[in-house]
Parts: C-alpha cells; structure tokens; sequence
C-alpha cells in the first residue's frame, strides 16, 4: 500500500460514497434480487446438490440419483421417483418464495420437510440454466421447463422429477474464478449426497461423478436398516469396533422436553486426526453445530488421545416446534429453545454407551474382519416413554432383532470383586504361578479365570474365546478412579471458602456469564463475585479440588460455560484430580498377585464401567482367540 499513488487511494476511498450519494433509493431488479439470494443459498455446486437432493426426499421418493460433470460445474443432474410436479405448477416452481411446504406462521414454526423457504430452485435459475421435467403417476408423459426460456413442453419421462443445472455461475465469472478444482469440487459434492443420504436408510441412493466423458467415482446405497446405512459412511474400520446409541427421554415436569437419540458412535481406537467423520442430524437434517459437536467430543472424556476426533452418526429427534430451522438460508444452522437440555441429554446418551465394562465388551467380543457386522455393547437403555407424534417411526432396532441380555456376575464373583477393592495383601509366594489352572463348567466368565502372570506386568487369563492379557496397572488404575468418583458423585459437592479471595482480571463477557450462571456454580460449589466492572473474586471452590489454581479454574469454566460445556468444566478438573490419585492407588508394575487376586481383578474389571480403557485411554485388556493362535500356527493349513 505504501508504493500506491496517493491520488488511487483517494480515489478508491470517495468514489462509492459519492456515487451512493448522487444515487436515488429505488427496488431492485427481480433478477440482480434473485442473484443477490442465491449468494446466501448457492455457495458452490455441493450447494445445489443439497438443496435437490432434499427437495428429491420431501417428494417422498424411493429411490434418488445424482450425477455430477466436471465436478458439478459443468453439470448436475438429480432424478427421483417422487409424486412429480403438476403441469400447471412448474413455472411457480422456480418462482421465488414459492413452496407447497409451508402455508402459514404457525407451519414455520413446526417445520418438518427438508425444504421449506421456497428460494433454492428460483436462486440456482439465476447463476446458471435450469431444466426441470415431471411427471405425476397419473399423467401419460412428462412436462420439460427450460428456466432460460421459460417455455414448457411435453417430454418423455417416468413419474418422479429430473432437475438438470447446467454450466454454474457462466453468466457470473468473478463467482466462477473463486471455485477450486473439478476434484475438490467432486469431494463436495459427494459429502453433500452422502450427509442426505445417511439420514434417509429407506431409500435408495445412487451418485456418479463424470470428468471428460468419463465416469470416475460412482457409489451405491441400496435401501437399508439405520445402523448398516450409517456403517457403510463410516467404513470398515468403524464396522468392526462401534456401539449403537438408542435413547428415548420422554417429555416431563422434570426434562420439559421429550428427546430421542438413535446413531452409530465408533470405539475410542477408530479416532481420527481431523473431524471429517462426524454426522449430527436434527429431525433428519444435518447440521452443524459447535455446542453439540463439543458436547459428544467431551462424552468420550478421556479415552480421546490429545485432538483426536471420534467417528458418529447420530440422529436426534425433538418436537419441531421447539427448534428453529429459519436461522440461516443454507439450513445447516438451528436454535434450540432448550439448548442446555438437548446439550446435556445428548452428552449424557453418548457417555453412557461409551462406559461400557470389560465384561460386556468381552461377552460381544467381535470378528475384526471388516464383512462382519457386529455392535459391540448396542443394548438400547430402559425407555422411560416414547413421544408420542414426535417419536421416530422405526427404532434402530427394530430391524436389529433383541440384543443379548448383560450377564449378571455371580454372587462368587461379587465377592471376589469385594475383595479387591479393600487394599491388597502381599502375596503368598513370589515366584511366577504356573499356568495349570483350567476353567470348569459351562458357565465362563467373559473375562475368563486367571492362569498366570508375565513379566510382574500382565494377567493372563482363559475364557471361552482364547487368551485374556491384562496390563495389571491399567486396569486397576481405573477401577480406582471409578471408584473415587462413584464416591464423589454420590454427595452434594462441598463448598470450601478461601481465606482470601483470588481476584482477577475478568472481561465483560466474563462478567456477565459468571451472574447468568451464579446458582449453577454454588451449586458445584464454586462461587464467584463481581468486585468491579473488570474484576471478578473466587471466593469458594470445590473442596475435592481444594489444591487447584482457584483463577485458572474459574478461567477454565467460565470459558467451557461460553462454549456451552456447562457444569462439566467443574467434572472435568475433578475427574483430572482424581485420575492422579487412582494412578499412584493402583497397583504397581513388578508386584506379584496369586490366582485369587487375578480373579478378583479381572470380575471387578467385568462390572466396571469404561474397564476397558485405562484413565489415560490406552487399552487394559486385549484378547487372541483360539483362531489366531491357529493362524499363527500354521494349525490346519
């Protein structure tokens, strides 16, 4: 800027405003109105993709295909087989603010169609051609629209709608310049298809990407079941270590409103670096929202290792009156009137699945091979009520067939797990035990009986499958932590006050959510007051975290409290501490247990929620199966 000519800048700076003054206040064109629209709804050809491809299922079509040329800016094209458009109708079809969906206010504020504002079709017209042919079941032959001439014309076509966009954003270069390249293009294009898709198993989806007369991608869906709809996006990776999320929370004087969660969340392990495998629909629309993203995220807890994302696909159904789909033209964004209850519920739904016992994950030990389809803990909850006109049609279930019962540990092995969580005694003898012991009777434990012990560092055990290893440490590190905050959890949270309070610098924002939020922190014990306009005062915190950094701590939850975490900042820091204790509680590396101490850890670890993952998220146990140590063997080859 500094080598620019002073008489430019001048220039670039007066010209608008002195042209805006010299300008009368008069309406816009109805085209430039429309295009300026379409800047809001048709960002990139994916855009368009999603607003057909929706369209094509609040048509109630079975079967939705759609291909894409040159990464769907020379051509988009979507077929269905829905009801169809009447003749007559066509044109208002690409009309502005046009629609069948919506008649009145009230019809706005219950929204259950995909589409509902009437614009995408009259803002794709604008930027680029649009030929629009349909056919209702009853009618002998279909109709053609061509937007550019507006002529309608009889056709050959099936029942159901073929919309064809053609050469995207030609009559607007500068819009045209800014697209990348025809394979990234592609790349959103089919994530569109897919998010569309994945919320609609019953039908059946078709998509084919084409460069240069060449078909270079295509991807079938046949109509499915939820979860196989929802495994096919997320790969065999997921296939092979996933639990399946079915809750239903009914409406009461307690909840004030009724929830519903059904999907797919994948085990800790199939984590990825970035988020690109994540799917969160409201009603069966897919949206983005950071609140609810962070709350699934923080579900997983500490099973996460550093920023690695977990792989979901969830679907959460609401009363349509109580969350707002009008908030931004590309639908993608929704406002909740109990945003902190559908935040909690759904917080509480994945964490919950998550928390499975090794026992449980044992008994539904499953085939790794990627064509087996198998889901590891997917019991549904105890539904407390269903609700009623809101409650999705079918139940993830419903074509899942009953999952196996949990087994209940025997009065024995209560007993045995008794034992282990009093502190444990020397051992009888320190040399290594030799592995004789075999299981008796039918009745195996998942986690099978122990039979020995490697290196001071590992329990190796016999159950029905093959061999149990269990790093000794891990595991009885997060029995403790389990432990403790069972212990915790089961007592309202005692308030410690400070003898001095611990001021510090606070903005506005700070200020303002530490009022709005004054009863939920005394009531997890953590009182703040307001000294000035930039100063706020930790007065009390939490007697369990009585040694942490009282600044740092109401920092770290008025911070998680403005990204919507709410009280689980406070659970978090708790967790932290008690973590640390567990791990210098918990038995240490080279200490030898006998037989009965092995039994007792490995039933403890079989009723113990999230047993399977140590407080740091590495695994406790693993098991080789008697089909893997014949491979390995070469048995019968």
């Amino acid at each position: 800027m500094a080598g620019m000519d002073s008489a430019v800048l001048d220039a670039l700076a007066s010209a608008p405003t002195d042209s805006a003054a010299r300008r009368p206040i008069l309406p816009l064109d109805d085209h430039l109105v429309s295009q300026i629209a379409a800047g809001e709804v048709v960002e990139r050809p994916a855009s368009i993709v999603k607003e057909l491809m929706e369209n094509a299922v609040d048509a109630a079509s079975r079967r939705i295909e759609l291909r894409i040329d040159g990464g769907g800016i020379e051509r988009i094209v979507v077929t269905d087989d829905g009801c169809g458009i009447p003749r007559a109708q066509l044109a208002l079809a690409l009309t502005r603010h046009a629609t069948s969906k919506i008649a009145s206010l009230d019809d706005l504020e219950r929204v259950a169609t995909l589409g509902f504002r009437g614009e995408a079709l009259a803002a794709i017209a604008s930027v680029a051609q649009v030929l629009l042919t349909s056919r209702q079941a009853h009618d002998a032959h279909a109709h053609q629209l061509d937007s550019a001439s507006g002529v309608i014309a009889p056709n050959a076509g099936t029942p159901g709608t073929i919309v064809e966009v053609r050469e995207l954003f030609a009559n607007i270069p500068a819009r045209r310049k800014f697209l990348k390249a025809i394979s990234s293009e592609s790349a959103h294009c089919l994530d569109a298809w897919r998010r569309v898709a994945l919320a609609h198993p019953s039908v059946a989806f078709q998509f084919e990407a084409w460069t240069d007369g060449e078909c270079r991608r295509s991807l079938r869906w046949p109509a499915s079941d939820p979860i196989e709809r929802a495994l096919s996006c997320l790969g065999d990776e997921v296939r092979s270590a996933h639990h399946v999320v079915d809750r239903v929370l009914a409406a009461s004087q307690e909840h004030g409103i009724g929830l519903a969660l059904h999907g797919v969340i994948g085990l800790p392990e199939t984590a990825r670096p970035r988020a690109d495998q994540q799917f969160l629909f409201v009603n069966g629309r897919c949206i983005r929202d950071r609140t609810l993203a962070f709350a699934v995220r923080q579900a997983y807890g500490e099973a996460l290792h550093g920023d690695r994302q977990p792989c979901y696909v969830l679907m959460l159904s609401i009363d349509p009156a109580l969350v707002d789909v009008n908030v931004h033209p590309a639908k993608t964004e929704v406002r909740f009137r109990e945003p902190q209850a559908v935040r909690s519920f759904l917080f509480h739904a994945v964490a919950e699945r998550l928390r499975a016992s090794a026992g449980t994950l044992a008994a539904h030990h499953f085939d790794p091979r990627p064509q087996t389809r198998v889901a590891i803990n997917s019991e549904p909850s105890e539904r407390v009520a269903d609700l009623g006109e809101h409650a999705p049609q079918r139940s993830f279930w419903a074509a899942q067939g009953t999952p196996p019962a949990r087994t209940e540990p025997t009065a024995a092995a209560r007993a045995r797990a008794f034992a282990w969580q009093t502190p444990l005694e020397p051992a009888a003898h320190t040399t290594q035990p030799v592995a004789t012991r075999t299981p008796d009777g039918p009745a195996m434990p998942p986690l099978g009986h122990a039979i020995g012990q490697l290196h001071g560092l590992y329990v190796l055990a016999q159950n029905a499958q093959g061999l149990i290893l269990v790093d000794m440490h891990a595991a009885h590190e997060r029995i403790v932590f389990e432990q403790l905050r069972s212990a915790a959890s089961g007592q309202a949270i005692v308030s410690q006050p400070l003898l001095v309070p611990a001021t510090f610098h606070a903005s506005e924002l700070d200020i303002a959510i530490a009022e709005e939020w004054e009863k939920t922190l005394l009531d997890l014990g953590l009182e703040l007051a307001v000294m000035g306009p930039n100063t706020l005062a930790v007065r009390s915190v939490p007697a369990l975290l009585s040694r942490a950094n009282p600044i740092l701590l109401a920092r770290d939850v008025l911070a998680n409290l403005h990204e919507g975490a709410g009280s689980h900042a406070l659970d978090e820091r708790r967790d932290r501490l008690l973590a640390s204790m567990a791990c210098h509680s918990a038995v240490r590396a080279g200490r030898q247990l006998s037989l009965s101490e092995m039994d007792a850890l490995l039933r403890t670890m079989e009723t113990t929620p999230g047993a399977d993952r140590c407080n740091h998220g590495r695994p406790t146990w693993m098991v080789l199966t008697l089909q893997d140590l014949d491979q390995r063997f070469l048995r019968g080859q």
